[in-house]
């Protein structure tokens, strides 16, 4: 099959700053192997640089079968790229090539139809066929139909833009999977799927015999995939990796039992160099008036010059400390109310109390309406009081709705949006957010936002502008724009989706400390086990609610009564 090897890697960024030095690991054949480490820490850019994307600046990578790739962002907002270009974008070079070629020869046939492009147009489509296109073709459709459950020919013309997230992803990985490369790369394959999804892909990583390293911050995904975990490791000259040989179920301990181990090499290390400094002084002063002791000193410099030469043993690596300070504030007992409410087009009409303090789970698949839901709370309801108006910057878009959905006195909506589209932000650096301040946040001064963005493991990227940050920076900062501005009623949108493990444990911690009310849209399994209630949007249009959560509406749960606290009508 194939495997992958990594060797003393290091690549500097354009401002000289070095972001990885001296990585080295091997996915073996066969092996399913996760990439973890913090937001920004390089696990995107050494995919990158596997993937022939970035130009190797020095190490070595050495690679036997086929290489295929799924990049974070596999569709774009700004292009109008269609399925089959997304489906030839991560199928083989050969079959890429031919279709180009096949492309321009169909194109100069639509403008000249003589004998010699009549011509060049068989030969392009001999050489699709010699490239395995029709045999490509026949794979597509069978992903089209198990994606999107339509056939190839249906699909094949079709915008990615007019596909969700999810059946992005969901195409791309039944083309990998089931394609003809041996090596697999994927950066964050698990978003925008929902639970159902993310089961699926964890049933065909167990299953694959293909060799694969993905990315991912799914805490369950990883436990049920993950063959060996590779953490790229914070540290002060650039990151490095550890590689712990183990599944996630032992990560944890692994690596605590390896921070002690390396923490007490260094304090015999500084312990033995005191030692061999005071040795060396010793003799340094007694050689003043002895002769004989010349050659000791000599002797003990030699010996102190090769302990230093072989270096002090390897750095604990720098932990992330992300503090989540999210404070809220007391409202009426009833935070949220709704009357009669139907999402049209989505949901049929329910009644709902969501009562102060309390932690609601909203889940459901993809398309059911939850998002729609999270940004009419978003907007303050249906008619919002000004109390209600949501805080920051950007107005979420009207969600056309019936029946009535209120929020209680004193609760101030805070939304955190799944996409991450703020166009308010975009061009300006973190600093420059956090000065500015907005209608509900006071601006502050350098010193203060700082700390601030200290806190939130950002202090490094103070002066970037937002757009150039990454998934999971520009998340946090979604967070910390949400701890300042006071909201009491916290709408957060799949806030885990691009948390690293230690931002999305903060964020945990976070949460049980807030004084408020939380509302999620989550397809993050860890995550929803700390929740209190769950509303299911449901396949059938109707809302109900259950005492655990439920992410395949095939399997049986058990619902609360309809008339305790949601009923449809």
């Amino acid at each position: 099959m194939g495997h992958l090897d990594v060797a003393k890697l290091t690549y500097a960024l354009p401002d000289g700053r070095v972001l990885l030095d001296d990585v080295s690991f091997r996915v073996g054949d066969g092996a399913v192997v996760a990439l973890v480490g913090a937001n920004g820490a390089g696990k995107t850019t050494l995919l990158r640089l596997l993937s022939g994307d970035l130009e190797l600046q020095d190490g070595a990578i050495t690679r036997s079968g086929g290489l295929g790739v799924m990049r974070q962002f596999v569709g774009s907002i700004h292009d109008r790229t269609a399925v089959r270009e997304l489906l030839l974008s991560v199928a083989p070079p050969a079959v890429r090539d031919a279709a180009a070629a096949l492309d321009r020869a169909e194109l100069a046939l639509m403008n000249r139809d003589d004998e010699p492009t009549q011509l060049a147009y068989a030969h392009a489509l001999a050489e699709w066929g010699d490239a395995g296109g029709y045999d490509a073709e026949v794979l597509w459709d069978t992903c089209t139909v198990a994606a999107l459950g339509v056939p190839y020919e249906t699909a094949k013309w079709r915008e990615v833009t007019t596909l969700s997230g999810g059946e992005q992803k969901r195409l791309v990985l039944e083309a990998l999977l089931r394609g003809p490369d041996e090596v697999l790369l994927l950066d964050e394959p698990d978003n925008y799927l929902d639970v159902p999804g993310k089961e699926w892909l964890e049933a065909r990583l167990v299953e694959t015999p293909k060799t694969v390293l993905y990315v991912s911050h799914d805490r369950q995904l990883l436990a049920r995939t993950a063959t060996a975990v590779v953490t790229v490791e914070l540290g002060a000259a650039g990151n490095t990796a550890w590689t712990h040989p183990g599944g996630f179920a032992t990560y944890h301990a692994a690596r605590t039992a390896r921070f002690a181990r390396l923490e007490e090499l260094r304090r015999r290390w500084e312990e033995e160099h005191a030692k061999l400094r005071a040795l060396v002084q010793m003799y340094k002063d007694k050689a003043r008036y002895n002769d004989g002791m010349a050659s000791r000193y000599q002797a003990a410099q030699t010996r102190l010059r090769k302990f230093e030469e072989a270096g002090p043993p390897e750095h604990v690596a720098r932990e992330q400390q992300v503090t989540m300070r999210l404070r809220g504030g007391r409202t009426g007992k009833r935070a949220v109310i709704c009357e009669a409410l139907g999402l049209t087009g989505l949901m049929a009409p329910f009644d709902a109390e969501i009562w102060f303090g309390e932690r609601v789970a909203v889940l459901g698949a993809n398309g059911s309406g939850k998002s729609h839901f999270l940004r009419l709370l978003a907007l303050g309801g249906t008619d919002p009081e000004p109390e209600h108006r949501p805080v920051g910057d950007v107005r979420p878009d009207p969600v056309a709705h019936t029946g009535v959905a209120r929020l209680g006195a004193r609760v101030r909506p805070g939304w955190f949006a799944q996409t991450h589209e703020h166009p308010e932000l975009l061009g300006r650096t973190l600093l420059e957010i956090l000065h500015r301040g907005d209608e509900h946040r006071d601006g502050m001064g350098r010193e203060a936002a700082s700390r601030a963005l200290d806190r939130y493991e950002l202090a490094g990227a103070a002066e970037q502008r937002f757009e150039s940050l990454s998934g999971g920076q520009q998340a946090r900062l979604q967070i910390l724009l949400l701890e300042l501005s006071g909201a009491t009623l916290l709408l957060l949108d799949e806030p885990t989706d691009n948390l690293d493990l230690d931002s999305a444990e903060a964020l945990e911690d976070g949460l049980a400390a807030f004084e408020g009310t939380v509302i999620a849209v989550t397809h993050d399994r860890w995550f929803a086990r700390g929740f209190d209630r769950y509303l299911l949007f449901a396949a059938d249009g109707t809302v109900r609610e259950t005492v655990e959560p439920v992410w395949d509406e095939t399997r049986p749960s058990r619902d609360r009564p309809a008339q305790t606290r949601v009923q449809t009508r």
